[in-house]
């Protein structure tokens, strides 16, 4: 038994900046009007995120029928649909919305094309929000595809306008022959000018092709729900390198480590480096002596806050920001 003896720490990993932006506007709403802040769907899909700013006073829901009247509501980072935002608008709540302005950049390209009379289909997991918000720009005329296998099945009224829009947590691999294989049956396919897949999911993704062939096992921290973490834990296993993703440091098995000499650890966007500290802990308590960073990209990218909760820290009272021009692409 050979046991932990390294630790290599992929580089970037865990949070981006729309996970930032969205944990620090429920932080910001419950600072300014107090508990209980009502939030749809989790914040981020991570538990111990979710369980800190339950204990801080946010309620998390699914039905807006759960939320009284008169109370702030927070969307998610992962977006809402049309019906879910008119709703929440009739119903008169203080709304901030924690949307990830990267994919509010999707939804403003959809309801752009709809425009010019495009139809779409949309590259993603079924079920998963940021899905359900996506196609939820459009009552009709945007079409799921999961597979390669699902291009085959698709039946869009007219190829003339067809338009791709995928999730933006997918597998860069996987999205790139889906892509591959629309194009082959609808070639006039309208592709997005930069691709939906968001920087963050995809330097994460890059980050583990380079670890994983170093290493004799990857650890992923991140959430069951999270879709970006999944993808790297299944994208370490299909480099042969044997891959487990665990939301804490309690889950790590002692057995996973008699072979592995070299772990690389890596986090989801959405996972806390705090999760990542324990986890380096414990694996420490298994024999590992050294924890090496490996060379990769910075993030620098920061996203604004919404109005009315930019706060000064300094004095505590409210920054008036005048909204910067929208940037046209």
């Amino acid at each position: 038994m050979v046991g932990a003896k390294e630790v290599l720490l992929a580089e970037p990993r865990g949070f981006c900046a729309g996970v930032d932006r969205a944990i620090e506007i429920v932080e910001r709403a419950l600072a300014k009007f107090g508990a209980p802040i009502y939030v749809r769907h989790e914040i981020v899909h991570n538990t111990f995120v979710v369980n800190d700013l339950k204990a801080k006073g946010a309620i998390f829901i699914e039905e807006l029928d759960e939320v009284p009247p008169g109370a702030t509501l927070i969307f998610s980072a992962h977006g809402v649909s049309k019906a879910v935002q008119q709703e929440a608008e009739r119903r008169g709540f203080a709304i901030f919305d924690a949307t990830c302005p990267l994919v509010t950049k999707v939804h403003v390209e959809v309801a752009k094309l709809a425009k010019e009379g495009y139809e779409f289909l949309m590259i993603g997991h079924k079920g998963h929000p940021e899905v359900e918000g996506t196609m939820g720009q459009l009552s009709e005329g945007i079409h799921l595809v999961e597979d390669e296998g699902d291009v085959a099945k698709v039946a869009p009224r007219q190829t003339e306008k067809l338009a791709v829009v995928t999730q933006t947590t997918l597998s860069v691999d996987d999205a790139a022959g889906i892509k591959a294989a629309i194009k082959a049956r609808f070639p006039l396919v309208r592709e997005p000018k930069q691709q939906d897949i968001c920087y963050a999911t995809q330097n994460r993704q890059d980050a583990v092709k380079v670890l994983a062939p170093q290493v004799d096992l990857v650890i992923v921290v991140g959430s069951p729900t999270s879709s970006n973490s999944n993808r790297l834990r299944e994208l370490a296993d299909r480099l042969g390198t044997p891959a487990y993703m665990v939301d804490n440091a309690l889950e790590l098995r002692e057995e996973w480590f008699a072979d592995a000499a070299r772990v690389g650890l890596t986090a989801g966007a959405s996972a806390p480096e705090v999760l990542v500290d324990e986890v380096i802990a414990r694996i420490r308590q298994l024999g590992a002596v050294a924890v090496r960073k490996m060379d990769g990209i910075e993030e620098t990218i920061k996203f604004p806050l919404p109005k009315g909760l930019k706060i000064d820290a300094a004095t505590g009272l409210e920054i008036e920001v005048r909204k910067a021009p929208e940037t046209g692409h």
